[in-house]
């Protein structure tokens, strides 16, 4: 049954103040995660920034892979090799992993093609590493990852609520797919947040699903969901909450040094093993997708069971789509298996496109470029947003927008509103508490409820 003017403008103010509260919580993550995220597209060229000082522009000679593990070990007296990094073009030096003696630390060691140790980084502090950890964590550890599905459980309702406040009801598009520039400052900033909005729309919810599946809550409950349907096809390959899944035993994903280091599993070799140069061989033959990896027998990796006593060459590329794992017999270097991304669980290989999208590698600098878009047009719209507010805000009060007069028929939206809630957790738990403080704690404190527009309820 359509609903008469009056009821669609009860529910139109209803609405609007469900997207004022979400958006007044959701700006300053918006704000923070869009620019870290945008400068995360960029993870392939900054990383190879970092590493400009480790190339040599002539290649005099050239050493074995075994006496470059070899200079990086006797540079760090004590220290373990783990793996080695194969060079993406020739005068790059390789980067040889090792475990520090302390038996605290990792570092990645860049030895020249000539065996000349050039420098190291540690992979914990590194640019890439530090942004990962404030976009997903927060630098708040399992609680700032919660804090981060939170904000984007709700800023999902942020965007769907802005969607139905912007959908056009008259047939002019001026306001509505471009902003009207010379209708004084209210209106041009009410349509550049909502011209803004209406573009990225789809961008924004796409980039939101997709960064579900390493979210905290959500991303556990969706490996469970996956293993109790059986649809699980070798190890997950991308992190929950920061953490490899499985609670931190799980060797194959994240960052597998940290897991070693933490649970002792693997015991790095105190020199380059046995077989490295004719594995190293083999892997250039390859020609898999930077960056390759080769792991030595014992060694955890994404793919494979931890310990398997087998050489592992892997490509880690960031677009999932070109990553390869080869195992090789130890004692006649052959073939003993090989996975490809089309081999894994379609479930997983959905999962790897949404991944390869929201890091911006899935079709190269394009993808980059929608993301920086996306990323610029969340920021603009988290400042117009803003200074919405600000100028509409009274100085004693929050400013929300005023509640209708009578209740909205909200069979629609209270209908979306529950698919959202059984869908992300986070996003239910924080309505059912702020129902529970709106009933409970605000009929006592009615300054509060005053200053947040909130229509007071009596003492229960």
């Amino acid at each position: 049954m359509a609903l008469s003017p009056q009821q669609r403008a009860t529910l139109y103010r209803t609405i609007w103040r469900w997207h004022f509260y979400a958006g007044l919580f959701v700006i300053p993550f918006v704000l923070l995660l869009a620019a870290t995220g945008a400068a995360y597209l960029f993870k392939p060229q900054v990383e190879r920034w970092e590493e400009r000082a480790y190339r040599t522009p002539v290649v005099e000679r050239v050493v074995l892979p075994s006496a470059q593990v070899a200079a990086a070990l006797a540079a760090f007296p004590g220290a373990r090799f783990t793996s080695y990094r194969l060079p993406e073009r020739p005068g790059d030096a390789a980067m040889v992993h090792i475990a520090m003696a302390d038996g605290q630390a990792m570092r990645d060691v860049f030895v020249s093609p000539a065996g000349t140790v050039m420098g190291s980084l540690d992979p914990e502090t590194r640019i890439m590493e530090t942004l990962k950890t404030i976009h997903g964590q927060l630098l708040l550890g399992k609680r700032g990852s919660w804090l981060v599905e939170l904000a984007a459980s709700w800023a999902m309702v942020l965007t769907l609520s802005g969607l139905y406040l912007w959908w056009p009801r008259d047939r002019r598009l001026a306001g509505v797919l471009w902003p009207r520039l010379r209708a004084g400052k209210r209106l041009f900033w009410r349509d550049l947040h909502a011209v803004t909005g209406f573009w990225i729309a789809g961008l924004v919810l796409v980039l939101l699903v997709t960064g579900l599946p390493w979210a905290g809550l959500w991303g556990s409950a969706f490996k469970a969901a996956r293993t109790e349907l059986g649809w699980v096809k070798g190890p997950q390959d991308w992190t929950i909450g920061g953490e490899a899944p499985g609670g931190g035993d799980d060797l194959h994903a994240g960052h597998d040094h940290q897991v070693m280091l933490r649970h002792g599993t693997y015991h790095p070799a105190a020199a380059a093993p046995a077989g490295l140069d004719g594995i190293v061989l083999k892997a250039q033959a390859e020609a898999l997708a930077f960056p390759v990896v080769v792991t030595p027998p014992g060694a955890p990796g994404r793919f494979g069971r931890p310990g398997a006593a087998v050489w592992t060459v892997r490509s880690d590329a960031q677009n999932r789509p070109l990553r390869t794992t080869i195992s090789f017999d130890p004692a006649t270097r052959r073939e003993t298996g090989r996975e490809t991304f089309a081999d894994g669980h379609v479930v997983d290989r959905i999962v790897g496109y949404g991944v390869a999208w929201h890091e911006g590698q899935l079709f190269g600098w394009v993808n980059q470029l929608i993301g920086v878009l996306t990323a610029l047009g969340l920021m603009l719209m988290a400042a117009s947003g803003f200074i919405l507010w600000r100028r509409r805000k009274p100085a004693d009060a929050l400013g929300a927008p005023p509640p209708a007069p009578v209740p909205a028929r909200m069979g629609g939206a209270v209908a979306i509103l529950l698919i959202l809630a059984a869908l992300l957790p986070l996003l239910a738990i924080s309505l059912i508490a702020l129902w529970l403080f709106e009933r409970l704690v605000l009929p006592h404190l009615p300054g509060l409820a005053r200053w947040l527009g909130v229509p007071a309820h009596a003492p229960t």
